[in-house]
């Protein structure tokens, strides 16, 4: 019982059902800070990426819009979780405004906390090299590039307008792991 107190007493009430979701650059690490919070706080984890393998697999054409799809399943999961009072980390790029506005109402229907973790890496070299070394093994989805990454800069929409209200802290994962997991533990039970 000790250390349930002390643990409440470092991340304060963990208990309250809320909608973290990731956001970032392919690379960045968001995924790895997410499925470490999403344990600590056993949480339910909904990923974009595999759903978007599996969308694939099943034989729709690489042509269709397979990575609206793959939200679009992922804000099911998340909602479905949430309704049953499960706590879900969302892990994708969310480079869209529409994306992030998505799992504001998202959290709006569901009545439920949400909080925002951007993680960047302000290394380019780290950030290359992590993902030249990344191997998902998803099926069907390629690995991504780091052309494809250059490329996705253009797409990444500032953090303006509506999504700038959002609450969010920003990650800098060239920074110690366990110092962004506390960061995103401290920031999600604030």
């Amino acid at each position: 019982m000790l250390g349930e107190h002390s643990f409440d007493r470092q991340f304060g009430d963990l208990s309250v059902t809320q909608l973290v979701v990731m956001a970032g650059l392919p690379g960045a690490g968001k995924s790895t800070i997410g499925e470490i919070v999403g344990a600590r706080l056993g949480a339910s984890v909904v990923s974009v990426d595999p759903i978007e393998s599996a969308i694939l697999r099943a034989g729709i054409d690489v042509d269709q819009p397979t990575g609206l799809a793959a939200y679009l399943v992922a804000q099911q999961i998340a909602e479905t979780e949430l309704d049953a009072g499960r706590t879900v980390i969302v892990d994708a790029v969310n480079a869209a405004e529409s994306a992030r506005l998505a799992w504001r109402d998202l959290a709006e229907r569901a009545d439920v906390r949400l909080r925002v973790v951007e993680v960047v890496c302000s290394d380019t070299a780290i950030h290359r090299e992590r993902l030249e070394r990344r191997e998902r093994n998803l099926p069907h989805l390629d690995e991504t590039t780091w052309r494809a990454v250059e490329q996705s800069l253009d797409g990444y929409a500032p953090w303006t307008g509506p999504s700038a209200a959002l609450p969010r802290v920003t990650l800098d994962s060239v920074q110690p792991l366990g110092v962004n997991v506390d960061a995103a533990l401290a920031f999600i039970s604030a």
